[in-house]
């Protein structure tokens, strides 16, 4: 935004005049070429002007010279106006103007690929930015990552038929720096040169094998088989940290390369890959019943009602590792001296949090350490962390293809009809949305970007066969849709007009995803 004034002298006015900016997650907003004009001329250069003015009233914070000079707010380099910010502060006059204009700055990113230049500072506040400018700094990062590295070329022989065996016996004594390497695939007794297309075939090869049940690494978290999350009982392979370990730098180099993989996890997997919190409300994907119950506690007065203690049912290792008949198999403290501590009214919200984290990490602790160990061997833990879970899974796996025919054919209704107003609005809404935003809509209402390879009459939820559903949800119109993952609900208010149904799709997608 800085460079404003440089850059409208540098580039030809059809530049940003194309006819159309993307908008906060995808979605396209038509602007007349003469308000661009007064866009690049106005609107950015008051970004510079709140900048000045931020510094100005809190001398010099949240947003501060990028380097310790006396010209007070900003910094020449090169010809060019560079700012840095307390990422700490997001009430800033910056970021609360970015947040204001945000359809405007993420255009002006993706045009200037201004993060990697002026406005990299926007990066520490990633909620700001569009996943597709996330995505294009993120490999920046890795280009400049790579550069200062010389790995040299990885070279892998395998057969087909054990092409895990073979992949993790020769790569697994690699170091990092090897493991980043350019990725040189040839398989045993076939002819062919590798440009690519021997690389892309090895990583599906591996991620068929890598799910598979007989190797006892991953289990399926849905009825459909569709996402995964580390096996509890994955001890009975006597090498399964290891493997564990070996996995989590395949997935790094695959993402660390720009490799797309058919791989889909469990929301908390992905979460756990990033250091995020989670909540109780991400048990709801792998145990819909037990979530009831944490919903009805917090909903409710459990005074002499519920007889709990600050303790869980121990997981499978635990009884593996101590044996049946240990009392360490039986029963797990959440906190210490949980067994002697009552779970009250007042305490029902904290028993919530540490049941949630264990019920969703605690028999596989061990599995997910070793994972992450080989995973940020490969990605470095602060290039990653710009990705939310939900772009995560899109940055590995990719924008899915969507048939919405076939979508809208296998879809139940309940509350309404095919023919309801609000239901060809919301038909109509969905085919308008880019892929991106469409992708975000099957996250929001399944979980997972993937589509069953049968299509949508395959959809399967918690306990089965699941198809795609809308409810009716009567009352106050100005509420968001919600969703229950684990059914394939969405639960949508009667909307007065197709405007408001689509503004309020577009912010659940976006933000509550």
């Amino acid at each position: 935004a800085a460079q404003m004034d440089t850059e409208r002298e540098r580039k030809p006015h059809g530049a940003f005049a194309s006819g159309a900016t993307r908008g906060a997650a995808g979605r396209n907003e038509e602007i007349e070429p003469s308000s661009v004009m007064m866009i690049r001329t106005t609107s950015l250069g008051a970004a510079q002007m709140a900048v000045r003015a931020a510094m100005a009233e809190r001398d010099g914070t949240p947003l501060t010279p990028a380097g310790a000079g006396s010209s007070r707010g900003k910094e020449r380099d090169e010809g060019r106006l560079v700012f840095s910010f307390d990422s700490n502060d997001e009430g800033g006059a910056f970021v609360k103007f970015c947040e204001t204009h945000r359809t405007l700055i993420n255009a002006y990113v993706r045009q200037a690929k201004a993060l990697e230049g002026p406005l990299e500072p926007l990066a520490r506040v990633p909620r700001l930015l569009d996943f597709d400018n996330k995505r294009a700094f993120f490999r920046h990062r890795v280009r400049q990552h790579a550069a200062g590295e010389r790995g040299g070329t990885l070279r892998v022989n395998v057969r087909r038929a054990f092409v895990l065996e073979d992949s993790f016996h020769q790569l697994r004594m690699r170091t990092p720096a090897e493991m980043r390497g350019k990725l040189q695939v040839q398989f045993a007794g076939e002819e062919g040169i590798d440009a690519g297309g021997l690389t892309r075939e090895w990583f599906g090869c591996l991620c068929k094998e890598i799910f598979k049940a007989n190797y006892a690494l991953f289990s399926s978290s849905s009825a459909a088989g569709t996402t995964f999350q580390p096996n509890p009982l994955s001890y009975v392979n006597s090498e399964h940290l290891s493997y564990f370990k070996f996995v989590g730098r395949i997935v790094g180099k695959a993402i660390y390369d720009g490799h797309l993989m058919d791989a889909h996890f469990t929301r908390s997997f992905y979460k756990h890959m990033l250091g995020m919190p989670m909540t109780f409300h991400d048990v709801e994907a792998v145990d819909p019943a037990f979530y009831k119950t944490l919903v009805w506690m917090l909903d409710n007065d459990i005074t002499d009602v519920l007889d709990l203690t600050f303790t869980a049912e121990a997981d499978e290792f635990a009884k593996h590792l101590f044996g049946e008949d240990n009392s360490l198999a039986k029963t797990v403290e959440l906190k210490p001296g949980g067994a002697e501590i009552a779970v009250t009214e007042e305490n029902k919200h904290e028993y919530v949090a540490l049941i949630s984290e264990y019920k969703m990490i605690g028999a596989i602790r061990t599995q997910m350490r070793e994972f992450l160990s080989g995973f940020h061997d490969i990605v470095p833990r602060h290039l990653i962390s710009i990705f939310d879970d939900n772009e995560l899974e899109l940055l590995l796996s990719g924008l899915p293809e969507v048939d919405l025919d076939d979508m809208r054919a296998h879809t139940d209704y309940h509350g309404y009809s095919a023919g309801s107003k609000q239901i060809t609005w919301f038909w109509d809404v969905v085919r308008s949305l880019e892929s991106e935003d469409l992708a975000r809509l099957l996250l929001f209402i399944t979980g997972t970007s993937k589509v069953p390879l049968e299509g949508f009459a395959a959809l399967a939820g918690i306990q089965g066969p699941q198809r795609f559903n809308i409810h009716r949800v009567q009352g106050e119109t100005d509420r968001l849709p919600a969703a229950h993952t684990c059914f394939n609900q969405l639960d949508l208010p009667e909307y007065e007009s197709r405007q408001q149904l689509k503004e309020k799709l577009l912010t659940a997608i976006q933000e509550c995803a």
